[in-house]
């Protein structure tokens, strides 16, 4: 009988170690969770996309099949489950206009390691005037990133009582993907003091920001009608459907279109407006 015991303590001491190597040999997959600003206005529904990749790949490979929740405040709002590319798709409906601060993480039941990312969900009125801007014009040196004199200053003034502003950013792939580019210009915008608005990020090319001009005006934001830039593109955007475009700084010679107004430096631009 002794012996039986002694076997059946050897069994069971040998099960725990082997169901213990299983579980210890299923480490949580390392993951990158990325998101993008999402606009909308007060009492209507937001889609925040999200997109959960395997961390370590070049190329990025969406994990699919993760749970994903949305933190508004700190509370889980909404949750959803990413697809075979790794995204999901999440809905909320804020009630008061302004910037909203939202997290999206993995939820406690995924199989990747624990990750989150941030964005601003913007809440504007639609009858709310608006402007673009450039992130070009707001840089001295691009390749540096330093900011031109008295642009955070003089975009405060603008935007504190009476302007939206859209920040548009030209996609660089060598500088991430879609979500990675907007991170870091909202990072820089931040860092250097600007106000918050609306980051869009836009393929480079001529007509992309002409393109995205008409969506904003077949979703109903048509109180947008003015741009400041630094491109000859992005003034024509706005000068082809007759809105009013500000180049700043002062561009060479032969390079503003014909119908642009010109600003030597940020501190001259409300006078262009």
């Amino acid at each position: 009988m002794t012996r039986f015991f002694r076997r059946a303590g050897l069994f069971c001491l040998l099960l725990f170690w082997t169901t213990t190597t299983v579980f210890s040999a299923v480490e949580p997959v390392p993951g990158t969770l990325t998101v993008h600003d999402s606009l909308t206005s007060p009492n209507q529904p937001a889609t925040i996309e999200a997109t959960l990749t395997q961390k370590g790949i070049p190329t990025g490979t969406g994990l699919g099949g993760e749970p994903i929740e949305l933190l508004v405040a700190g509370k889980v709002v909404a949750t959803a489950m990413t697809g075979g590319d790794g995204r999901a798709i999440l809905s909320y409906t804020p009630k008061a206009k302004g910037a909203l601060p939202f997290i999206v993480r993995v939820g406690v039941t995924s199989s990747v390691a624990g990750v989150e990312a941030g964005a601003n969900l913007i809440v504007w009125e639609r009858r709310s005037p608006m402007m673009a801007v450039e992130m070009t014009a707001l840089m001295e040196d691009a390749e540096a990133r330093r900011p031109m004199p008295d642009a955070a200053g003089e975009l405060a003034k603008l935007t504190q009582f009476y302007y939206n502003v859209l920040y548009v950013v030209t996609q660089d792939k060598a500088a991430g993907s879609h979500d990675q580019v907007s991170a870091q210009a909202r990072q820089w915008l931040k860092d250097q003091k600007f106000p918050v608005g609306h980051i869009l990020v836009l393929p480079s090319g001529p007509e992309a920001f002409g393109k995205k001009l008409d969506e904003l005006h077949a979703a109903g934001w048509k109180t947008l009608k003015l741009g400041v830039g630094r491109t000859k593109a992005f003034a024509d955007a706005f000068l082809q459907r007759r809105l009013d475009a500000v180049m700043v700084p002062e561009p060479a010679k032969g390079e503003a279109p014909r119908k642009a107004k010109v600003a030597k430096e940020w501190k001259d631009v409300r006078k262009k407006m």
